[in-house]
């Protein structure tokens, strides 16, 4: 892993770390979007079926995995990173 990959690795792990520390609940829009680029970062590509109608929050949270199919792990480490140090500073304001 270059030096460059170990600095984002350890970005994302910060971030995944603070955003169980946050002191409001993200809105569902929020979760949503981190959930996704969290699964795409660390899993890749959605490789679940979709779940039934009736699961609605399964079914949000697949749809918002399935939403970034093709996107790299750098790439959704650097969103999820990002989205993390929004929601933090929303936060402090």
């Amino acid at each position: 892993m270059s030096g460059d990959s170990s600095e984002l690795k350890a970005s994302f792990d910060k971030a995944a770390e603070d955003v169980k520390n946050l002191d409001k609940r993200p809105s569902d829009d929020d979760l949503k979007t981190i959930y996704g680029l969290f699964k795409q970062a660390t899993v890749g590509d959605c490789n679940t079926s979709k779940p039934g109608l009736l699961d609605f929050k399964g079914k949000a949270k697949w749809e918002s995995w399935n939403a970034l199919k093709g996107l790299s792990a750098e790439e959704a480490m650097t969103k999820y990173v990002e989205k993390v140090t929004q929601l933090v500073s929303s936060q402090k304001a």
